[in-house]
């Protein structure tokens, strides 16, 4: 099975919505204003692909998402300009735009797509773009399976140590000033990452077998304050509601007096 930092990211926050999601194939509706963002950094992140390449914006085909083309390309540019250190050539630096890799670990193909991957003989850099502010707690990012993925990806793929390799968060937030956030690798953090995989690869595992069996992936409790704002929360609660306290066998109506119309 295919999974990436999103799916693994659902897969820890619930495992019904995971189901919902990969297994069953329901479909989600997506909110407008959530749709304007996506589109937002879709766009953004397309621009600075053009941008590592060498093409000029002028480059780009038609935007089909209705996006305001002006306020993003103001938004890059003013990014490109803050950290110009970012962008000079060196013959022993390589930069990958988008990149891709996989890793085959445990019967799962892991994926990974790199916004900005730079690579020099004894470094390696992962850069990732948020459209969004720094949230306020640095832990998240952390925690969050994107980080661990993409620097446990790089290691297994590649000839560099965890000390190594680091990964910066760079969020650019239309008219408010780029702000980074970066993240030190380490074997300790790697090997945390390890068994942390090992074992939610496990659990999926089993958790696939029972559902071929017909068993229902568990869902997270309310208590994880993730359930009042989910898509799915009404289907959840029907799914879930105490058929114990209902009397579901027929009834007996041969005692009842048939009353004519």
């Amino acid at each position: 099975m295919q999974l990436s930092q999103g799916v693994l990211n659902l897969l820890s926050t619930c495992p019904r919505k995971f189901q919902y999601v990969y297994l069953d194939q329901l479909a989600v509706p997506m909110p407008l204003e959530q749709q304007e963002r996506l589109a937002w950094g879709k766009w953004f992140h397309l621009l600075m692909q053009q941008h590592v390449m060498g093409l000029p914006f002028a480059a780009l085909p038609a935007n089909p998402m209705q996006t305001d083309e002006q306020l993003i390309q103001q938004s890059v540019d003013r990014f490109i300009n803050e950290i110009p250190a970012l962008w000079q050539a060196s013959p022993d630096i390589t930069r990958q735009s988008e990149h891709c890799r996989t890793l085959y670990y445990q019967g799962h193909l892991l994926t990974v797509i790199y916004d900005l991957l730079i690579l020099q003989p004894d470094q390696a850099q992962i850069l990732d773009w948020k459209t969004y502010p720094r949230p306020l707690k640095a832990d998240r990012l952390i925690d969050n399976w994107q980080t661990q993925l993409y620097l446990f990806v790089l290691v297994q793929t590649s000839h560099y140590k965890p000390e190594q390799i680091s990964m910066t968060y760079w969020f650019v937030h239309q008219d408010q000033t780029p702000q980074s956030l970066r993240l030190d690798y380490s074997s300790h953090l790697y090997q945390q990452t390890q068994q942390k995989l090992t074992a939610i690869l496990n659990q999926l595992d089993r958790w696939l077998e029972a559902y071929q069996q017909g068993c229902a992936l568990p869902q997270t409790g309310k208590t994880a304050g993730h359930c009042d704002r989910c898509t799915f929360h009404d289907r959840c609660q029907q799914e879930t509601s105490d058929l114990g306290t209902l009397n579901l066998a027929r009834p007996d109506i041969s005692g009842i007096v048939e009353q004519p119309l």
